[in-house]
């Protein structure tokens, strides 16, 4: 199949990328390296220097069976600072590229969302038919806004568009600036012996994934058709406590811990159900967290 990926040459874009590669499929990546990098384009994949504002986009998209879109901001606190920033990032780019895809003849989007668009959970494990929340940040906003004008070109123009609500995906390549992720924010504090600043004692649960199993995802859902919700996340729930533990684990030795008290807007607990991912395309969370965070540390101690 020959793929054009949004945003490729970001963290998980690139792991997307590299995964589709290695699946024997032609892939194009378009990004405007503003928060990606080129280093993290493979080798002998098309890099497109452009933005999705640009006039020759339908130029690009023709040709293509499938659209990956995975270019956004994703800084939380940036959106409350700059919303109307976001929403033309985030929701009129993604409907200029909905347009020309529609006008290219690609009928086929991947669309990169979030477990944010189900706000508190009414019950957990967390399932696709669960009711979207209220939203308490613009970023989760667009990501329910662009979910709705994902379907409404379903429905105008039979577009097959699958949506991808990820959960807490981890791993190398997270090179955001700033980062406002917690495990990359623990490994490289770890790694630095800097004391580590943490809301709520660390209880908050979240449903941290390797990054390569949410890139499978992407490759898996490829040969479904219409209009299809999935969940990706490991299906288990883990204390930030309990992962900052783990990397110092790794690391060999401690390093103190801030207690920042608790912090408005925070959900206590989300963690996925994926089993409908799993029965529509056998995928599932291959890497345990020791295993991945391993990986990471090492992946940010050769950095260093």
């Amino acid at each position: 199949m020959k793929v054009l990926v949004t945003g490729g040459a970001g963290f998980i874009g690139s792991w997307v990328t590299r995964v589709l590669v290695g699946g024997g499929h032609e892939v194009a990546v378009l990004d405007n390296l503003s928060k990606g990098f080129r280093e993290l384009v493979p080798e002998g994949v098309r890099l497109i220097e452009g933005d999705l504002r640009d006039e020759r986009l339908p130029e690009w998209l023709r040709g293509h069976d499938a659209v990956i879109h995975m270019a956004a901001f994703i800084e939380v606190g940036r959106s409350v600072e700059e919303p109307v920033l976001f929403a033309e990032n985030n929701i009129v780019n993604g409907v200029r590229l909905l347009e020309a895809m529609h006008r290219a003849d690609v009928g086929k989007i991947v669309f990169s969302s979030s477990a944010t668009v189900y706000g508190v959970p009414a019950r957990l494990p967390i399932r696709e038919e669960d009711p979207l929340g209220a939203q308490n940040n613009p970023y989760g906003a667009t990501k329910v806004s662009m979910e709705a004008f994902v379907a409404t070109y379903n429905q105008l123009y039979g577009m097959d568009a699958l949506i991808l609500r990820y959960f807490n995906p981890y791993g190398p390549n997270e090179m955001h600036e700033p980062e406002t992720h917690a495990i990359p924010n623990f490994i490289k504090a770890v790694l630095a012996k800097k004391a580590i600043p943490l809301y709520w004692k660390g209880e908050i649960v979240r449903d941290y994934f390797y990054v390569e199993d949410l890139a499978r995802a992407h490759t898996a859902v490829l040969g479904l058709s219409g209009l299809q919700y999935f969940n990706v996340g490991s299906e288990t729930g883990a204390k930030t406590i309990d992962v900052l533990r783990e990397i110092m684990d790794i690391a060999g030795y401690e390093v103190p811990i801030e207690d920042l008290g608790e912090r408005a807007g925070d959900v206590p607990a989300s963690y996925a159900s994926s089993a409908k991912l799993m029965a529509a395309t056998g995928w599932r969370a291959e890497v345990g967290l020791r295993e991945g965070l391993g990986r990471t540390v090492e992946w940010f101690r050769s950095r260093s």
